[in-house]
């Protein structure tokens, strides 16, 4: 889920261009929101499914300042420099980026492995604010990734910077427009022809990356942003223009709104169809809603969104938002084992959050902020200039250039010794490679086990093959990378046609979401009752593994041709011999994926059933949660 382009709230801290100080009350405290809602989200996904729409928020924001300072530097000069536009957004965005990409690659050069996988391509992404579009072009996925990306969250930094590459011009032909409305309308028309694009383009059991990623398909939050800065123009900045009602009321449809944010992020799974659908859309209204009701002059809401605390966080929402994701990924790949158990987990989430809040403080400290006021030529010579502590001065800004020289070669080292696929990778590539030379294999004996199955599963089963193609010769395997259980009944439904379909249909489905019990029974329907099936659980430190878990087990115990293979209990002694990402086996962990399958064959050929699902759910309450 994602990234936060920070927009300082005073239209002077942004530009010096004769233009009116403007601060806007609630704005810092509404990104304080945003950001922890993302860092719990990566933190702790079951707590907050939903956490990844603190981006919108951020969108929305973004649209909504930006637009502003456009129009009032067209009101006050009566013309728009793009040129100092473009270099303002540089001096805000690029060295606090500049410094988070330098150091966390040197650090990933340290740690090794998996964290270096595709590392050229993603400094090339951040350095050219092009994240989103390289990574559709090359396929990775946000939300279904077999490698940790070190910057993923970078893609909605490429978002806003794009939008702040192309919008400039869009508002110098809507200046020309002298009317309100009808700028409104075009704000506006962008904004529906964005979020119709992503609901068109999402389809259902596929990877929702391009339709996430992609600036046509999720600018809207940025569009209403700018059609509320249009808006709220001529909105009187001075309370007592406003009558005293209207200052009480008029703010409470803002603070049910922000009630509703918090709601969908607890109950509105990231990668849910309904966000894709107009979630993500309704989470862009109700933030626009809640600025309009904190900037009224006077808002109740406004000043409950602006205390201090909340003030500090949102000044350096950006720095964390750059932070926490690169941060996460290296401390878990430094210390795999650190998620084991909920004790060792919760002291790795206070450490991240630990490093990348005083990062980011000491970033807008000393970096970022003298940068925005005077420049880098300017913050550089500060550290030079003569006086009573010229000594201390030179000796930290002397330190200050060694560590960028160190960090940037670290960099360039990283990007030249990364490899070119990650441990998961490189087990789902020899899973395919096993899959094809079983084809060319001589015909297993008559009566073997392997030729009465066929197996249908997702990047778990194709990595576990070799192992699966050893204990079962003459096993039939269909398996693809990010696969859903959705498409089972398809699959089926060709295996039939084909008369592919043997006597014994295991299905390993549900790593990459939810699944719903009725799949399952149209499959067992499909199948007829003279066939037998196997269903695989989960083992992945993502959002939905309890869910999927408990329905597959409640679907095994309903039937007697139908077992459960206890992946799960099975592996998770032995969790720290998967791939980093926790989910994908390599030859050891495969071995142990077949022998759950072998230990359901058994139970299946056993009467009565095996009394399974009640010791599952009983192990599984006590088991130690991610």
């Amino acid at each position: 889920m994602s990234k936060i382009t920070e927009t300082h709230a005073t239209a002077t801290s942004a530009t010096r261009e004769r233009m009116p100080s403007t601060r806007f009350p609630g704005l810092d405290g509404l990104r304080a929101i945003a950001v922890a809602a993302v860092v719990l989200f990566h933190l702790v996904p079951g707590l907050l499914p939903g956490g990844g729409l603190g981006v919108d928020i951020f969108f929305v924001i973004s649209g909504f300042l930006i637009t502003g300072l456009l129009f009032s530097e067209s009101d006050s000069t009566g013309r728009i420099r793009l040129s100092s536009f473009w270099s303002r957004r540089a001096r805000r965005l690029v060295p606090a980026l500049a410094i988070v990409v330098a150091v966390c690659s040197s650090a990933a050069l340290l740690i090794g492995g998996d964290v270096l996988v595709g590392l050229g391509k993603q400094v090339l992404g951040a350095a050219t604010f092009s994240y989103n579009w390289l990574a559709i072009a090359s396929g990775s996925s946000y939300f279904s990734g077999t490698t940790p990306e070190l910057f993923r969250n970078l893609w909605s930094l490429a978002v806003e910077e794009q939008f702040y590459l192309i919008w400039p011009f869009v508002i110098l032909l809507v200046v020309l427009l002298r009317r309100s409305w009808q700028r409104l309308a075009i704000f506006l028309v962008v904004a529906a022809a964005s979020a119709v694009e992503m609901a068109v383009l999402y389809v259902p059991g596929t990877d929702p990356t391009r339709v996430y990623y992609g600036t046509d398909t999720h600018c809207f939050g940025l569009a209403l942003g700018a059609a509320l800065a249009v808006a709220t123009r001529s909105m009187s900045r001075r309370p007592l223009e406003w009558p005293k009602w209207s200052r009480k009321l008029l703010p409470i449809p803002g603070a049910i709104a922000l009630l509703a944010l918090i709601y969908l992020a607890v109950v509105m799974p990231s990668d849910a169809p309904v966000a894709f659908r107009g979630g993500l859309a309704l989470v862009a209204v109700l933030t626009a809603v809640v600025i309009w009701g904190a900037i009224i002059p006077g808002s109740f809401l406004g000043a409950a969104l602006d205390v201090a605390p909340l003030r500090w966080i949102g000044e350096r929402s950006y720095g964390i938002y750059l932070w926490h994701w690169p941060v996460i990924v290296l401390l878990v790949a430094a210390f795999p084992k650190w998620q084991d158990s909920p004790t060792s987990g919760l002291l790795m989430g206070v450490i991240a959050v630990v490093i990348t809040v005083g990062a980011a403080a000491l970033s807008y400290q000393f970096v970022e902020g003298p940068i925005r006021r005077g420049g880098v030529r300017r913050w550089l010579a500060s550290g030079f200039r003569a006086g009573s502590l010229r000594a201390l001065r030179v000796g930290a800004a002397s330190a200050a250039i060694l560590f960028v020289a160190v960090a940037v070669g670290g960099t360039s080292l990283a990007i030249r010794d990364a490899p070119t696929s990650g441990s998961a990778q490189k087990d789902i590539s020899a899973g395919k490679i096993a899959i094809t030379s079983a084809r060319f294999l001589p015909p297993p004996p008559p009566g073997s086990a392997g030729s009465k199955i066929v197996a249908v599963g997702d990047s778990v089963m194709l990595a576990s093959a070799p192992a699966l193609i050893r204990s079962f010769p003459g096993i039939d395997i269909n398996a693809a990378v990010s696969r859903q259980m959705k498409t089972l009944p398809g699959i089926v439904a060709v295996m039939l046609q084909r008369h592919q379909l043997r006597q014994i249909l295991i299905v390993g489905l549900g790593t990459n979401g939810y699944i719903n019990q009725s799949t399952l029974e149209q499959v067992r329907t499909m199948i007829g009752p003279t066939r037998q099936m196997i269903v695989v659980n989960v083992e992945e430190p993502r959002v939905w593994e309890a869910s999927v878990n408990q329905k597959l087990a409640s679907f095994a115990n309903d039937y007697d041709n139908v077992e459960l293979a206890d992946w799960y209990h099975a592996i998770r002694p032995h969790i720290s011999i998967l791939a980093p990402d926790h989910i994908h086996p390599g030859p050891t962990g495969a071995r142990i994926y077949a022998g759950a399958i072998q230990a359901a064959l058994d139970r299946l050929a056993a009467l009565p059933p095996y009394p399974k699902v009640a010791e599952f759910f009983a192990t599984t309450a006590t088991s130690p949660t991610k």
